[in-house]
């Protein structure tokens, strides 16, 4: 396993997308240690801002508070990341396979445009997460997403395939313009979710402020759910099968999405 300990905490934020199981597996230690990280419009070496010991390969683990480390894991298809501490934005982003760890809290675009893998946060997270870039047509097109605590705006933003989890509170705009996919919210979300969803559902297990374009379709008893709740059971997260409210919209759109509401009403 190699291991990267910040021993110098960037002052703006550093871009290291070459922290990555994909580029640093087939390389020596020295080779690791000179890997380029951008700090603004310069070029650094890994080694002036990581201690770097062990061996190279398909497992990685990074300590220390990596709050302003942007790009982490970014486009991996393979392998695992930890990262002991805090982690930056774009985490996973564009991620094909592999799994990446948090222990702490991770920053804005965590599997943004993802299509496959895994990624969990034992913290909280920021938004976007999963979501379509700016400009972009398809968030994340496959892969589970899990964050243990709370989550920022636009959740799901044009996710088309996969699964996000969020334990805590998510903020606004939860599956902005969802084209597919589901979003489970264990502890509710604040106001405009599924906002201009065309598919996809969301569950969410706590009662949520709905948009007035969703119209109550009836009380449901889910049967894809079963399997979901044997997945997500194996990560350690539980899922009621039955005692829904289901919604369907946004007839704004128009849209086919649906949102599920556990415990009867919103």
């Amino acid at each position: 396993m190699l291991t990267l300990m910040l021993k110098q905490h960037p002052t703006v934020p550093l871009e290291a997308e070459k922290l990555s199981p994909d580029v640093i597996a087939s390389l020596s230690l020295d080779e690791v240690r000179a890997l380029p990280v951008h700090l603004g419009k310069h070029v650094r070496r890994v080694d002036e801002f990581f201690d770097v010991v062990g061996e190279p390969g398909d497992t990685v683990e990074i300590r220390g508070d990596l709050s302003r480390v942007k790009w982490i894991g970014h486009a991996m298809t393979r392998g695992s990341i930890k990262v002991v501490g805090n982690a930056g934005m774009h985490l996973g982003s564009q991620m094909k396979g592999g799994t990446i760890e948090v222990t702490g809290n991770a920053g804005d675009w965590i599997g943004a445009e993802m299509t496959g893998g895994f990624i969990r946060v034992l913290g909280n997270a920021g938004g976007q997460i999963g979501a379509a870039y700016r400009g972009g047509l398809t968030g994340m097109n496959g892969g589970t997403i899990i964050v243990d605590g709370t989550a920022g705006l636009e959740i799901g933003m044009r996710m088309k395939r996969g699964i996000i989890v969020v334990g805590g509170l998510a903020r606004d705009f939860v599956g902005l313009q969802m084209k597919g996919g589901t979003i489970f919210l264990l502890s509710g979300a604040e106001i405009r979710t599924g906002a201009w969803m065309f598919r996809g559902t969301i569950v969410s297990l706590k009662p949520i402020r709905l948009l007035p374009t969703f119209n109550r379709a009836c009380a449901y008893e889910p049967t894809f759910l079963r399997m979901y709740t044997k997945h997500l059971h194996t990560l350690g997260v539980t899922i009621p099968l039955g005692g829904y409210e289901r919604y369907l919209g946004d007839a704004a759109v128009p849209g086919h999405g649906e949102l599920l509401v556990w415990g009867g009403g919103a």
